[in-house]
This record gives structure tokens, sequence and C-alpha cells, in this order.
């Protein structure tokens, strides 16, 4: 498939290093000031294209901050099979992420989304535009990086899964992990968390749950949507309908009294096709819940399977742009 690659951020430029490896061609990337298309890629029917060389647009990348000599317009009107949203996620309009898609969308051209934006905020919107397209969408890198929830749930089929609950961000989970185990408060562990590289100058995000939060959306859409007989009877999820508490008012007392009943504390995110529910729960120290770090865990409850528990990165360039080029995989 030859991929046309928008945002060259971690997780754009490990999609740009890696797709040989799967099998495909990068015949564009675009960051949010240049672009490079490939020769034989500028236009439809322009001829038989040879993809950029991606040591070349990430040393560029790096080197001069821009990946090529041409407009980002140049990007999104290439030759390509299959465009690749990874630009960084924004909400309510989740603008321009979701006008990339929808672009790649009315030319009848697939999407595979790493930009949690479009499919959190305009579910309904991408919907209809897939409906009006020869093309399609996939988005299993918006949830859980490397963690296959969305596919393994479809795989079931929505109308069987009852809930997806899990631990959802890597940051918050690093933070209440070396809570538990040091016996510190949240904000010295902050700190360290950011020293390391762990957490954003603003991890507001993060640790006050939105990005959790918005996984649990995306899921939660795929539940109602996956499980109507008439997709006009689905209820479509966004942030706004979210039940949403972080971690910053997490004590570190509380962890060391819970560490005393045998238990700790994680950030769970829940959604069903009629709920969504993040807030720092108590769970077994044990469990399989209580991962460690940045690792990230999925639980799907099943109507005839019980409970499955899919864990692994959560996050990532690498491990992100797998789930990307997974996706690329299903749509040839």
């Amino acid at each position: 498939m030859r991929l046309a690659v928008i945002g060259a951020g971690a997780v754009g430029r490990s999609v740009v290093e890696l797709a040989g490896e799967y099998g495909h061609e990068v015949v564009a990337v675009a960051d949010s000031s240049s672009a490079v298309v490939a020769d034989g890629a500028g236009a439809p029917g322009g001829g038989d294209a040879v993809g950029v060389d991606p040591d070349a647009v990430v040393a560029r990348k790096a080197e001069r901050g821009i990946v090529g000599d041409d407009d980002p317009a140049d990007a999104l009107a290439a030759d390509y099979d299959v465009l690749v949203e990874a630009t960084p996620t924004t909400l309510d309009d989740a603008e321009p992420g979701f006008s990339h898609v929808t672009t790649a969308l009315e030319r009848d051209r697939h999407a595979v989304l790493a930009n949690k934006g479009p499919v959190a905020e305009r579910f309904g919107d991408l919907r209809a535009a897939v409906d009006d397209s020869e093309g399609a969408i996939r988005f299993e890198a918006t949830v859980g990086g490397a963690i296959p929830a969305v596919s393994t749930v479809e795989d079931i089929e929505p109308g069987h899964v009852t809930a997806v609950r899990g631990v959802l961000n890597g940051t918050a989970n690093f933070i209440l992990t070396r809570m538990a185990a040091e016996g510190l408060d949240y904000d010295h562990v902050l700190a360290e968390a950011q020293d390391l590289g762990v957490a954003e100058a603003d991890p507001s995000f993060d640790v006050d749950g939105t990005d959790a939060a918005l996984k649990c959306v995306i899921l939660a859409n795929v539940l109602s949507f996956g499980a109507a007989d008439d997709p006009a009877d689905a209820r479509e999820f966004t942030l706004d309908d979210a039940d949403v508490e972080g971690i910053r008012d997490v004590p570190g007392s509380a962890l060391r009294l819970a560490a005393e009943d045998g238990r700790t504390v994680r950030l769970i995110g829940e959604a069903t096709g009629e709920t969504v529910r993040v807030a720092p729960r108590l769970v077994p120290e044990n469990g399989t819940l209580a991962v460690s770090g940045t690792q990230n865990i999925v639980q799907i409850e099943t109507t005839h399977a019980g409970r499955l528990n899919i864990s692994g990165r959560g996050a990532g360039g690498p491990e992100t742009a797998s789930a990307v080029l997974g996706d690329v995989g299903r749509l040839e």
C-alpha cells in the first residue's frame, strides 16, 4: 500500500521508518509547515511513484525542523492508497485531523488514525463520511498504543462485549506506581516523572484523566455503534459524556492505607455502550489491573468468553506505529 503520512512527531516518524518492514511504501510525508512528495506521486495517475527516503525525511526533520520543501497540501493531494493521520490530538472540532481524514475519504482513499480527536469527538461525522466513500477508516492506534483493543472488540463483536476497562495512561500509572512503591506524595513523583521524560511539562492531559477518557469514549462508540441494529439508534459519545476524575488529589497516605489491606490505587477507565467513567480506584495489589510503571492493560468483559486481558506498551513511537501499520494491513 502507498502511504501518505500526515504528522511527523514520534508516531509519524516511526511509521515512515517502519513501513517498509510491513511491505508498504511511503509516498508523501507532511508536518505542519512542510511536506515531501515522492517523484511520480504528485497527482493521481502521475506515474509509478518511488517512495520517499525514510532516513532522509527523519534526518531533515531532526536537523532543519521540516520534512521537505513542498507544501503540506501537496501531501494530501498525492497519489496514495492510505492516509495516516498522526497529527497531535485536538478536542472539540478535532481539526485539522478531521479535515485531513475527510479529504482522503472524499477521494475514495482509506485513512488510518493515530489521532484520537476525530474518533472521540466527531465519530458520527466520520461514519457519515465513510458511508459516502469507497474508502474506510481504522483507528487501532488511538486506544492503548500497541495493545489490540479495538480489533479484539471487533473480532468478538461489540454486541457480545458488555464492558471494556483498564489502565490506559502510562504517565498516570507511573506516578501511582512510584507513589505506592516509595511512599512518596504526588508532587514529588510528578517532578521525577518530568525529569525522566515520562510526564510532559504540562501533564494535565494525562494526570487529569483526559487521555484515558478519550480512549474510553472511542471504545464506547465502537460498542454503541457496533451493537446497534440501525446506526441511527446508536448513541454517539464525546468527551463531554465522560465522567472523569484524575489523580492530582490522590494522597500518598491513601496508597499506604491501601497497601495495608493488600490493595493499591490505579486510574481505571471503563466504557460500555451507555457510559464512560475514569477515576482512581482501589484494586488488588497483585491483581490483573495493578500493572506497574508505564504499562497499560485492557480488560474486555464478554457474554460468552468471560473476561479477556490484554497488556503491553500503551504509548511510544514504534509501539503506536505498529498498530497503525497493522491497520494498514487490515485494509489490503
